[in-house]
């Protein structure tokens, strides 16, 4: 499918890192260096920080997001910040359903679906994650496995709210570990998503979707990676703490 007919987005998600006075100084160096970025710019943020990095982006190419959100409004949920609130702050995206969520967290794939709604509802971006974990990749069942996670996440959710959703592909097996799927891994399952959303969704939605890969994507091997005619950018950890190698990975971007 034409990568034409679809938006690049380069998503940073710093995970638990960055006080308020290291995350404003870290999206203002970012936003210097993407100042002339043609691809979308992200960067998720932990929940005290994004007001600050909210105000640093203003102006900037960088949009803020969240990596988290909860799927009630209000409630007796300790720790946890309804899609209203997070609102309030100025993010626009939020990753939903990352591996450490799952693994950590409890997260299933209903919880996912209902935080999903929670975001489209409240006018968010949502970046979803899917992906396998290392036992499902050996047993040759990745493509099932997407199949399951992307039917169940994306349960009531219509064509309209889909084009508010951007799919992170990310391998469980290289969350964190330095691991990387090779690039023919990661076009295989990335395509494998597009196909799912096409017989979810229809052609056009399929074609339209961006698909990006998260999975120890960094500046030495974001470019053969985002050279895959599936992958419409990452979704970067490690990496988008350093905004020269964010930058790289962006750059990289631009040229597809």
């Amino acid at each position: 499918m034409d990568k034409k007919l679809r938006r690049t987005i380069v998503a940073g998600n710093w995970k638990m890192n960055n006080t308020v006075e290291t995350a404003r100084a870290a999206v203002l160096e970012t936003a210097r260096l993407t100042a002339d970025a043609e691809v979308g710019v992200v960067l998720c943020v932990p929940f005290t920080d994004i007001t600050a990095c909210v105000e640093a982006a203003r102006g900037s190419k960088v949009k803020i997001g969240a990596q988290n959100v909860h799927w009630e409004k209000k409630g007796a949920f300790t720790g946890e910040i309804s899609a209203d609130m997070l609102a309030e702050t100025g993010a626009e995206y939020v990753i939903i359903g990352h591996s450490e969520r799952r693994q950590y967290f409890g997260e299933t794939d209903e919880t996912v679906n209902a935080r999903v709604k929670a975001a489209l509802a409240a006018g968010f971006t949502v970046i979803l994650c899917v992906g396998e974990v290392k036992e499902q990749r050996l047993a040759g069942i990745t493509h099932e496995v997407l199949g399951i996670q992307m039917k169940l996440d994306l349960a009531g959710v219509t064509a309209e709210e889909l084009s508010r959703i951007v799919i992170a592909y990310e391998p469980v097996w290289a969350i964190g570990t330095g691991l990387v799927a090779t690039p023919e891994q990661a076009e295989d399952a990335c395509r494998c998503i597009r196909e799912i959303i096409a017989g979810l969704y229809g052609a056009a939605a399929a074609a339209a979707m961006t698909i990006q890969y998260g999975g120890s994507m960094n500046e030495t091997n974001a470019k053969e990676l985002l050279a895959c005619p599936d992958i419409d950018g990452g979704l970067i950890g490690g990496a988008s703490l350093v905004p020269e190698k964010f930058a790289k990975i962006v750059a990289f971007a631009n040229e597809g």
